[in-house]
């Protein structure tokens, strides 16, 4: 049963017994993000219909005087051996090239940026100014962490997030670009006919609702959930996926699970625009296509 609450922006996802979680889908390549397929229960709860926005973040911001992970320096313990400029305060960014040399090399087109953070997602000298409606994006776990204690929610774990996401369906969906969804069109990173009607970010909730009444679970920001990242879901084993499709540094900061792909996934480079789909991400680096959602973990009305 789904129950809206419009004026709590939720709805409530009702899901006893034993629904599909987790990766449903077998691994068909090193693009897919996916793993093996497992069942179990799900109590119901609340979650946002959107993804959170700058505007909800800046309200959060203005509340608390929260400073967030990319407006700090980074901790050299964590992370020994960064250049001088990587250890200034910023995010990773996504630039599009002109062109690639083929080598797959992420630094073609991600770009650490000092001065980016969701107050300038694209870097200093960019801003969220009529942007309200957007994701707030470099955000990290801890940030998303802070917001939703403030709100009194929960991030999703990777099961609620997938059961949502997957809003009755079950098997496994094509590889196809999804339709009415934020992702990218063309030959990534070099042509993006932008079919969908935006070439970056568009506004929160702009694209159809799934049948649970929740907007842009597929595409637009990839979102944070509470699970740390393990390579299966059964195994505390480091990570083995291709890290080739993450912004990620050598850590020792651990890594959490996100899910739904962004506007950055594409038929020939991500592809992880699936519900199954899953990836790593550095707990303290906030990256441009980055955000995240909430949950009330409470009993339906």
């Amino acid at each position: 049963m789904v129950t809206p609450s419009p004026s709590r922006g939720v709805v409530l996802a009702q899901a006893w017994g034993a629904p599909i979680t987790g990766n449903s889908e077998a691994r068909v390549g090193w693009s897919t993000g996916t793993s093996s397929m497992r069942t179990t229960p799900v109590a119901g709860f609340w979650m946002a219909r959107t993804e959170v926005r700058n505007e909800e973040f800046a309200a959060f911001v203005k509340a608390t005087g929260y400073v967030t992970v990319a407006e700090r320096a980074v901790d050299p313990a964590l992370h020994p051996g960064l250049p001088p400029e990587m250890r200034l305060p910023g995010a990773v960014v996504f630039t599009m090239p002109n062109a690639t040399d083929g080598s797959g090399r992420l630094t073609q087109w991600w770009r650490y940026m000092p001065g980016a953070n969701w107050r300038h997602p694209g870097g200093p000298q960019t801003g969220i100014d009529g942007r309200g409606a957007f994701p707030v994006v470099t955000v990290t776990v801890e940030d998303a962490q802070a917001y939703a204690r403030w709100k009194g929610h929960d991030l999703p774990t990777e099961v609620q997030w997938e059961w949502a996401a997957r809003a009755g369906r079950s098997g496994t969906p094509a590889h196809d670009p999804p339709a009415g969804a934020n992702t990218w069109q063309g030959l990534f990173p070099v042509a993006n006919s932008a079919d969908d009607g935006f070439i970056g970010l568009a506004p929160s909730g702009c694209y159809p609702a799934n049948a649970y009444g929740l907007f842009d679970m597929i595409g637009n920001v990839w979102e944070l959930t509470a699970d740390r990242w393990t390579d299966d879901h059964g195994s505390a084993a480091t990570p083995g996926v291709d890290l080739a499709q993450a912004p990620t540094r050598v850590a020792t900061a651990g890594q959490h699970v996100i899910k739904g792909g962004s506007f950055l996934c594409a038929p020939n480079y991500c592809m992880r625009y699936r519900a199954g789909a899953r990836q790593p991400q550095d707990d303290d680096l906030g990256a441009s296509h980055l955000g995240f959602r909430t949950v009330l973990n409470a009993p339906g009305p």
